[in-house]
């Protein structure tokens, strides 16, 4: 959940990779199919909240969510629900602009969550979240990448944002470049590469969600467990694969 990159790739696909980092210790669970708040998703289950940091769904959306807003920010005792909820919510809204302008999010710890809707036309939001006021936008479909602000300094945000650059102009963008950039992007320091390891935290899982033409595929990578799952899924017809 802390470091994601998004690109288009025309034709209304596009491909959202997550590199998740947590403690190696929490216990997460695959990816798996859910009928949720009246709504079939798929998604990465966190053991500890039953929330998620990326999940699809069959009202034609990804929903991806990074801890921190703006920048780290201190934190508070005790919290409504996890942020994770948020997400398996957004992922069940008819409407994403009515729901993210209404949602309650007194008491939610900072977060940013990148939205990508196709409920029309392939859309990218991103909201932001700074523990007192919604920053919500639309944003171009333009090669893009975040890095959490609970763990990255501007600095480093900043340097991971130049990898990514000079990353476009040395590959052509696709689902397997994209990946290879989330395993490998770095300057062989653990505190900052793409796959970061600080010993207690550390990129624990790649997800990386695919939309080609009806379909959308996701591809999950447990660092820790070295495991590879893949869940495929058309949401005009709700059939899993």
């Amino acid at each position: 959940m802390c470091t994601v990159s998004f690109i288009y790739k025309g034709n209304e696909e596009f491909v959202i990779t997550s590199n998740r980092d947590e403690s190696p210790m929490r216990e997460t669970y695959k990816p798996n199919f859910y009928n949720t708040l009246d709504t079939k998703m798929i998604f990465p289950k966190d053991a500890v909240e039953g929330g998620t940091w990326i999940g699809t769904s069959d009202k034609k959306r990804v929903v991806c969510l990074l801890n921190g807003g703006f920048e780290m920010q201190a934190h508070l005792p005790k919290y409504r629900h996890s942020r994770g909820i948020v997400v398996k919510d957004f992922l069940a809204s008819t409407d994403i602009t009515k729901t993210v302008t209404n949602y309650n999010l007194d008491l939610i710890e900072p977060f940013t969550i990148v939205i990508v809707d196709w409920n029309t036309t392939v859309q990218l939001f991103e909201l932001i979240w700074d523990g007192t006021q919604k920053h919500f936008q639309k944003l171009p479909l333009k090669p893009r990448i975040w890095s959490s602000s609970t763990l990255y300094t501007e600095k480093m945000k900043e340097m991971r944002r130049n990898w990514f650059t000079a990353f476009q102009q040395e590959e052509t963008l696709n689902a397997t470049s994209i990946l290879n950039f989330h395993k490998t992007a770095g300057i062989n320091d653990p505190n900052v590469d793409v796959i970061m390891n600080r010993g207690f935290v550390q990129t624990i899982s790649i997800t990386q969600v695919e939309k080609i033409a009806k379909n959308v595929t996701m591809n999950y990578y447990d660092l820790v467990k070295k495991s590879h799952t893949i869940n495929s899924f058309n949401p005009i017809e709700a059939v899993y694969e």
